[in-house]
């Protein structure tokens, strides 16, 4: 038997559109699973990680 995913988390995502970004209730409730991803940031890209010789310049240049 297939395992069922987990409940959709309504609470946090409340939380986030509600309180953190203050989004009216009716523009949070007629917003898509996408557009809230979005609008949390999920769709924005990730920064590159920099490799040693990267990090090693980085300590170079901040010291403290």
């Amino acid at each position: 038997m297939d395992a069922l995913p987990p409940p959709f988390p309504w609470g946090p995502v409340m939380h986030a559109g509600l309180c953190l970004l203050r989004l009216p209730a009716q523009d949070f409730w007629s917003m898509t699973p996408r557009e809230m991803q979005a609008a949390f940031g999920g769709l924005r890209p990730y920064g590159a990680v920099p490799d040693r010789s990267g990090m090693d310049a980085l300590m170079a240049a901040f010291p403290d």
